[in-house]
């Protein structure tokens, strides 16, 4: 299987949430979540002075732009460079080019990879978050998004739910 990089995709000023929104909706719609695992509006807190007083508010780190982790393959980048408000990906012509680890440091993302004692049909139990206390087996695992899918029994339904790895452990 190929590897996932994040991509930068150029987009209409003022779109890039709504391309991001545009993009979650068509991964979940085409079942995209094993191929495009991410797609972030990278922010920062700024200090603003109005009328005297200080504000601390967000600010698009990069206008324009919308950072996308995913395996680059036809489906991936035909999903992406045909979302409404996208204009292209960053690189030479039509060849997008994955940015590089001492690129993804000063944005603050890691892309480290987690070893983990666990796999698909093992039995878990989750200690922290809203699901905590319940047992369930793993269905299966998301190592971009470090999360396994469980089954849990709500209103009287098995419905898939997904836990953080660091939210969990073996039973």
């Amino acid at each position: 299987m190929a590897e996932a990089h994040w991509y930068v995709v150029h987009t209409y000023s003022g779109y890039e949430n709504k391309v991001k929104a545009n993009i979650d909706k068509t991964i979940e719609n085409r079942h995209l979540e094993d191929e495009i695992l991410e797609v972030r509006v990278p922010m920062q807190e700024v200090v603003e002075m109005k009328n005297g007083a200080k504000k601390s508010v967000s600010k698009k780190m990069f206008p324009g732009y919308v950072l996308i982790h995913m395996i680059m393959n036809d489906d991936t980048w035909y999903v992406v460079r045909n979302t409404r408000g996208v204009t292209g990906f960053v690189g030479p012509g039509s060849k997008p080019v994955p940015l590089t680890e001492a690129e993804m440091r000063p944005l603050g993302i890691k892309t480290e990879s987690v070893e983990v004692g666990f796999g698909e049909g093992d039995t878990i139990v989750v200690t922290a978050g809203v699901w905590k206390d319940t047992v369930g087996v793993i269905q299966s695992i998301n190592h971009g998004k470090q999360s396994v899918t469980i089954n849990v029994e709500f209103f009287g339904r098995e419905t898939p739910v997904e836990i953080s790895f660091a939210e969990i452990r073996l039973l």
